[in-house]
C-alpha cells in the first residue's frame, strides 16, 4: 500500500501582507497569469500556495515563481461569472491585494524514487514552480480539454524528455498534434510509464486524483502519492 498525503492549508497562516498587480497575460480564453510584487517577508517553497483575501472571500492559488524570484506569479482559471477570478481578470495594473501565506504541504520530497507529476488544467501550476526551481528527471502527464489549455507546454518540452500531454478521447480535433495522447491521463500513464515504484504528485480535479490513485494501487505498489485538489 502506498503512502498518501493530502495537501491542506495550515491552521495558523501568516499575517496579512499586501502585493501589487504588476502585469497580466492571457494563456487561453479560460486562463491567465498575473505577476505581483513580492512582500519582503514572504518566504515559500515550490508548491506552496498564497491566499487572496478580498472582502469576505479567501481564494488559494499555487505560486508559479521559484523561491528565488523577486516577484510572485500565479495561474488563474477564468470563470466569467465566478466570485473572484473576474476581480483578478479585470483589476487595473497597480491594484493592491491582501494576501497571506505561504500555505499548504504540496512541496517536493526528494527520495530515491523517480518523481511523476500528474495534472489537469491549471493544476499544472505547482509543477511549473517545481521545474523552474531545478527539480529534474521527472515525468509529467498533463490532461486538458484542448491543446491551447496545455499551459506551459513549451517550457516543459525543454525541461524533460518525459512530457506527456493528454486530450480526452471525446475531444474532437481535425488532426491530433504530434506527441499527443488521445485519452484521459490514466490511460496515458498506463501506456507510457513502466512498472516500478515512484513518487506521484497529483494536482487537479478530484476525479483524476481518485482514478490515478486507484491505478497506482494496481500497477505501482510501494509508490508514494501526494495530492493537491484544484477546483
Amino acid at each position: 500500500m502506498q503512502k498518501r498525503t493530502d495537501s491542506t492549508a495550515p491552521d495558523n497562516p501568516m499575517a496579512i501582507q499586501t502585493a501589487e498587480l504588476l502585469q497580466r497575460r492571457w494563456l487561453s480564453k479560460n486562463a491567465f497569469e498575473i505577476e505581483l510584487t513580492r512582500p519582503s517577508a514572504f518566504e515559500f517553497e515550490a508548491g506552496h500556495t498564497i491566499c487572496f483575501i478580498h472582502e469576505s472571500m479567501e481564494r488559494y492559488y499555487s505560486v508559479l515563481s521559484t523561491p528565488d524570484d523577486p516577484t510572485l506569479a500565479i495561474c488563474v482559471f477564468y470563470v466569467p461569472r465566478g466570485s473572484f477570478a473576474p476581480v483578478l481578470a479585470h483589476a487595473a495594473i497597480g491594484t493592491r491585494f491582501n494576501i497571506s501565506g505561504p500555505h499548504g504541504y504540496f512541496t517536493f520530497k526528494p527520495s530515491a524514487r523517480a518523481p511523476v507529476f500528474v495534472a489537469t488544467g491549471t493544476g499544472i501550476a505547482p509543477f511549473v514552480s517545481f521545474a523552474r526551481s531545478g527539480i529534474k528527471h521527472f515525468a509529467l502527464f498533463h490532461e486538458a480539454t484542448s491543446s491551447e489549455e496545455l499551459y506551459y507546454q513549451t517550457d516543459f518540452k525543454k525541461l524533460t524528455s518525459a512530457y506527456h500531454p493528454c486530450l480526452p478521447a471525446e475531444t474532437t480535433v481535425a488532426a491530433m498534434p504530434e506527441g499527443m495522447f488521445q485519452g484521459h491521463v490514466v490511460g496515458c500513464i498506463t501506456t507510457h510509464l513502466t512498472r516500478g515504484t515512484y513518487d506521484f504528485y497529483l494536482c487537479g480535479h478530484r476525479e483524476m486524483i481518485r482514478n490515478v490513485t486507484l491505478l497506482v494501487d494496481d500497477r505501482f505498489p510501494g509508490s508514494h502519492v501526494y495530492t493537491e485538489v484544484f477546483f
